[in-house]
């Protein structure tokens, strides 16, 4: 006989503790909810697969307090190494950027996906979560007001949670999505398919990202990966090529290849068979349900663009969910949708390129640059952009709110992500004439706080910060030179610009953000 066990009603349950599942939980349980988190495995993923993560996310991941333990589980990506007969040819495949006072990481981290999900486990636990491993989703059901999901234990007996949301973050074959009927479209390319091995490797050097190109788009590549003895091996196959996974025949082809017997893969820590899945699913949204990540969109590996995207997904979802908790309109949930669904198509056309473009060998697809780094992705003319009509600049509602180099009235220096740090709201008074509508514009006493922060203001007791720009990096960053009011959302991007009838246009504004 089943077992049914009922939770009481919590305010979210995440299915999936994967990179999206977990920024997702991270960001809620800041915010002081209270959800659950479960997964069908039996601990947490071991293998490298996604190993890049860009400047973008390393911003959220300062935010969400784990970016020190990412960059110290990481490194900047080595040359590439391509070998052609007895010639190694040296290739950057980015360049290192120096960091910058509206950017402060402007290169893309090389980290396998194994440590950073120990790092997103081990800050979620830092907030007293916990991971539900061994529990399978199996189907759910929903009313107007919450939604029942029904869990396998290990041990067979079902458990029903009840939910006021639930998030589907498990993976491209999500059983969530699928349990909604959300079509999945676009394709997987079954005949091409790449053999991903993560193993302990003697007899190569770790200084390169070695390549070996083949005719006809094949190739071997390994990837010293951080903090590790392991690299990791990608053999794409020919179309009617079987795929040997014992460590015996990885080996001979490996040195049949390379030519170099010296070479050995000892022991190997995760393998898989890859085959390009191109696919988007039809909508993020089903009443009470919502996907993000790989479930609701796979790419191929090329530019390492999936895991970042997902991430984004969950830190644009997390504090809509936590405001319309506390009493927003429901309809600021629709945004979710609006806004990642066209990021999510414009990532997937540019990471198809670049991997239809490696097959030829072609530089451009190898080369990394700024399309990658996801810092110019804006939700410009999405619901939640607003500039007043006499604001004129480079920056838009929408786009990322740049970094900025500034001085605290009473000494020293400070910089403005700092003051975006945590689950706030920001409201940003550049000019003396913002002083007032900063100091007097009224908040709602629900859902996130706000912090007010003036900048070129004498009043030193209107607002959390006041700040010089001493250094015109705000100015210059922004395009602001009159007095211009701001409102940064959460998750970092600007929700609302004014130069004219500040304090009346940003209540009408708020409506649509806060309860």
């Amino acid at each position: 006989m089943i077992e049914k066990t009922k939770e009481h009603l919590i305010d979210v349950l995440i299915v999936g503790a994967g990179p999206a599942g977990m920024a997702l939980a991270i960001d809620l349980k800041r915010r002081g909810l209270n959800i659950r988190v479960v997964d069908k495995a039996s601990a947490s993923f071991d293998g490298s697969r996604a190993k890049g993560i860009q400047p973008r996310t390393l911003e959220i991941f300062q935010d969400l307090g784990l970016v020190n333990e990412v960059l110290q589980a990481g490194n900047a990506y080595p040359l590439l190494g391509v070998h052609l007969g007895p010639f190694t040819i040296p290739w950057r495949m980015m360049s290192n950027r120096s960091r910058s006072s509206d950017v402060p990481f402007p290169n893309t981290l090389l980290i396998p996906q194994f440590s950073t999900d120990a790092v997103l486990h081990t800050r979620f636990k830092s907030l007293n979560g916990v991971v539900e491993f061994g529990k399978q989703f199996v189907s759910l059901s929903q009313t107007d007001d919450y939604v029942t999901a029904e869990i396998k234990r290990e041990d067979g007996a079902v458990e029903e949670i009840t939910a006021r949301y639930m998030v589907g973050a498990d993976g491209g074959s999500s059983k969530v999505r699928q349990q909604l009927g959300i079509k999945f479209t676009g394709s997987t390319v079954e005949e091409d398919r790449i053999i991903i091995v993560d193993g302990v490797t003697t007899g190569l050097s770790r200084n390169r990202w070695h390549i070996w190109p083949g005719k006809s788009g094949q190739f071997i590549a390994a990837c010293p990966l951080p903090n590790s003895d392991l690299f990791q091996w990608m053999i794409r196959l020919a179309p009617e090529e079987h795929p040997e996974l014992e460590l015996d025949a990885i080996n001979a082809r490996i040195q049949k290849r390379i030519g170099n017997l010296k070479v050995v893969l000892h022991h190997v820590q995760w393998k898989s068979v890859f085959r390009p899945n191109i696919r988007m699913a039809e909508k993020y949204r089903s009443g009470r349900v919502f996907l993000v990540g790989d479930a609701g969109h796979v790419h191929t590996p090329a530019g390492a663009q999936g895991l970042n995207t997902g991430i984004q997904d969950s830190y644009n979802l997390g504090w809509k969910i936590a405001q319309v908790l506390a009493g927003t309109d429901n309809s600021l949930l629709d945004s979710y949708e609006a806004e990642r669904w066209p990021i999510a198509a414009s990532v997937l056309a540019l990471s198809t390129k670049k991997y239809d473009g490696i097959a030829k060998l072609d530089p451009s697809s190898i080369k990394r640059g700024k399309d990658e780094s996801q810092l110019s992705l804006t939700y410009r003319n999405g619901p939640l952009a607003l500039n007043d009509r006499t604001f004129n600049s480079k920056i838009h509602a929408g786009d990322r709110a740049p970094d900025a180099d500034l001085t605290a009235v009473h000494g020293g220096q400070i910089r403005l992500f700092d003051t975006f740090q945590g689950p706030h709201f920001t409201l940003i008074g550049f000019g003396e004439k913002t002083a007032q509508v900063v100091k007097d514009f009224a908040w709602p006493s629900k859902g996130a706080n706000l912090k007010r922060l003036l900048i070129n203001v004498d009043d030193s007791h209107s607002a959390d910060y006041v700040l010089k720009d001493t250094k015109r990096t705000f100015s210059k960053a922004y395009g602001v030179s009159a007095d211009t009011v701001m409102l940064i959302r959460p998750d970092g991007y600007i929700g609302y610009i004014a130069t004219s009838n500040m304090q009346d246009n940003l209540k009408a504004y708020i409506k649509k953000i806060a309860p």
